[in-house]
């Protein structure tokens, strides 16, 4: 999906740029979360990057009350009859329809940043510029640009634009896909991507749609094909106990990462389940999917993810870590 701003120009809708992130690629990089996405995993900690349009954020703690500011309400098109509702003279909610997404006046007009957008259009311009801001950074640590989402081949046309505005400065890259999508999104995308970032999150399909949404067949076939063709790759699983820590399933991905890819990848990084984006998900009007779920503590997830790495790097040789901060060799 191509996005074009009122000029005509094209555009990605970016929920949020992370400058100086470790975690995603080598060294020091600028990563940029694309909006909207084919999946709807239970512990997604980035809710805002699921719908593929902006949205409005409501934190009632930074409202300044009715009594003191009423600059949303008069720079609503529809005022106190629009969609716009408070409680005990603060902001509680935005009931968001069809002028709301075009408008969004009233966010704009928010002194306190009690109503926070989640998604704007961005040129490659725009976008450019704040990545040359950190180009030393680059240079100094190896490091570079990260396309995350979200999906960010939802948005595969303006991805490409980006990643080849980068390769002609010079300018390592980097794609974080769940490759639920289109073989020949992913592939125009990889003509200019240095490294690949996808998960496993269950080589049980019926489970994997059960936790994600969506089943696991497609994602598989363009993880095969990613190797085929020869791109680095880094593949991941977020590790929820209860879900899918059991050795039943991190077996099955060992055998698919020996046999089907012949372990021809960078690294398969283990990572914890933390309970984030709770704040997100209550500014937006979302229940938290999880629910009351309890992640153990951390000195029990990092002995089980440092066992569950053990045993695949012994039984299968695969380049297995526990998290996400080992040193990449690409």
């Amino acid at each position: 999906m191509l996005h074009k701003n009122p000029q005509g120009q094209p555009c990605a809708l970016i929920s949020n740029i992370q400058k100086y992130t470790i975690h995603d690629g080598p060294g020091i990089r600028t990563a940029l979360f694309f909006t909207g996405c084919t999946m709807r995993c239970l512990w997604c900690s980035n809710p805002e990057t699921i719908a593929h349009r902006p949205q409005l954020g409501i934190y009632p703690d930074k409202c300044l009350s009715l009594e003191k500011c009423d600059l949303c309400l008069r720079e609503c098109p529809e005022g106190k009859e629009g969609p716009i509702r408070f409680e005990n003279g603060v902001i509680k909610r935005i009931h968001m329809s069809d002028f709301c997404e075009s408008c969004l006046h009233c966010a704009q007009a928010c002194p306190s940043g009690a109503i926070k957008i989640w998604g704007q259009l961005m040129t490659l311009d725009e976008m450019l510029k704040i990545i040359r801001e950190d180009m030393s950074y680059y240079r100094r640590t190896g490091g570079g640009v990260t396309l995350n989402g979200g999906e960010v081949l939802l948005q595969w046309e303006i991805a490409e634009m980006l990643l080849k505005a980068c390769k002609r400065n010079s300018i390592n890259t980097c794609v974080e896909t769940a490759l639920n999508c289109p073989t020949e999104h992913m592939e125009a995308v990889y003509r200019h991507t240095d490294l690949v970032i996808t998960d496993i999150k269950h080589m049980d399909t019926i489970k994997h749609r059960e936790y994600t949404g969506a089943g696991n067949e497609l994602i598989l076939k363009n993880i095969i094909k990613t190797i085929e063709l020869g791109k680095k790759t880094v593949i991941r699983t977020p590790i929820v106990p209860g879900y899918n820590d059991n050795e039943e399933n991190i077996l099955a991905i060992g055998h698919f990462i020996r046999d089907e890819l012949k372990n021809r990848i960078v690294q398969y990084q283990l990572l914890p389940y933390r309970k984030l984006g709770t704040e997100k998900y209550a500014s937006l009007g979302i229940p938290y999917p999880m629910g009351d779920y309890v992640p153990p503590e951390r000195n029990v997830w990092e002995k089980r993810l440092l066992e569950l790495s053990d045993m695949l790097r012994s039984r299968f040789g695969i380049p297995a870590v526990a998290g996400s901060s080992g040193k990449l060799v690409l």
